[in-house]
């Protein structure tokens, strides 16, 4: 049924696909502020009308702080004063919006995130996240309720001032599973050869174009390599989410042999930004990535969790007051297993408190 739409949208050549961004004039810094080495960590870039001051991006962590509560919006006040570029709000259920989650509940959360100079996003998710479905149980009236959720989510996160949008197509979540063939079973339009596996997400993605429009950014999270498909699958398939609107690609993991290797592919095949997650901790290893063209991003995740001033302390030079994440796993997973605040072993004090108002 969708062979045509797929062979329209994934075999247009870069120059068909006409998705326009930007890299602005590296800034240049002088005197002691930064080694040479890691000023392209600091390049600003634009992407539609959202400027970046940095390539820095804060990724989504679920921290078990309700979004909308002072808490909430003290731990992403916190990531943006740190000094990220891109603070993406944590995976959020597309039920929710327009209930407890409107254009006037999340705004406070937006505006706290500029006023740090940052530029927010947020995950959706297909549903309330915590919770399962079954892909193969799912009627067909159910997928088009979950198309409609996320164009009616986008356009509450575009009213609240929310810059971008990002579902959450990766690590074996639902959408992925879509896209999954040992994991798809289904026989209709949403399943079976490729060109319907990937249905689901290009229409979750013109969803929320047509629904949000030109304004809002389109991220889109997927894992390059999984079970039953291949790197060049998900490269055609992120073909065909360019073509239907997507401006950043969050490539998770980027990771297999070396920094960003996953996430190379990608940014030398498509003409959109792409986000490299995985091994970012290290200054070095994230100004290497975007020096060499593998990524123009790097997620910088439990290192920001455990230090959110990583950015400014790395920006001024200050790196041995970084206080580095040693993967313990105690007060990050270990606080998300409990049920508890995700927090960090390593802080002396509660950072996130200085942060609420």
């Amino acid at each position: 049924m969708h062979e045509a739409r797929v062979d329209l949208k994934i075999g247009l050549n870069r120059a068909a696909l006409r998705v326009e961004y930007l890299y602005l004039k590296e800034t240049t810094i002088t005197g002691d502020e930064m080694k040479p080495q890691h000023s392209d960590i600091f390049s600003p870039l634009k992407v539609r009308h959202v400027e970046l001051r940095n390539r820095i991006v804060a990724p989504p962590m679920v921290q078990l702080r309700p979004i909308t509560s002072s808490d909430g919006i003290a731990w992403y006040r916190r990531l943006a004063a740190g000094g990220a570029g891109l603070v993406i709000i944590e995976a959020t259920g597309i039920p929710h919006f327009g209930n407890e989650l409107t254009a006037e509940t999340l705004k406070p959360l937006a505006d706290a995130i500029h006023a740090e100079g940052a530029a927010a996003a947020i995950q959706l998710f297909p549903i309330v996240f915590g919770t399962t479905a079954d892909l193969n149980e799912l009627t067909s009236e159910q997928i088009r309720d979950i198309v409609a959720g996320y164009g009616n989510a986008a356009t509450v996160c575009r009213d609240a001032g929310i810059d971008g949008v990002e579902p959450h197509g990766a690590h074996g979540y639902l959408l992925n599973q879509f896209f999954m063939p040992d994991r798809n079973g289904r026989t209709d339009e949403y399943g079976g050869s490729f060109a319907d596996r990937c249905e689901l997400g290009l229409e979750v993605v013109e969803r929320i174009r047509g629904s949000a429009g030109d304004d809002m950014l389109i991220l889109y999270r997927h894992t390059p390599v999984g079970e039953g498909y291949t790197l060049e699958d998900s490269l055609d398939y992120a073909e065909g989410l360019v073509a239907e609107g997507v401006d950043v690609l969050d490539i998770s993991p980027a990771r297999a042999a070396t920094v960003a290797d996953l996430a190379a592919p990608f940014k030398k095949q498509l003409p959109v930004p792409v986000i490299a997650v995985n091994g970012m901790n290290d200054p070095d290893a994230a100004a290497e990535a975007l020096r060499n063209g593998l990524c123009d991003l790097v997620a910088v995740g439990r290192g920001l969790l455990c230090d959110a001033e990583w950015p400014n302390k790395v920006r001024e030079e200050r790196f041995a007051e970084i206080v580095k994440c040693t993967d313990c796993n105690q007060g990050c997973f270990g606080n998300l297993t409990k049920g508890q605040h995700v927090a960090c072993v390593h802080w002396k004090d509660d950072p996130v408190a200085p942060f609420v108002v």
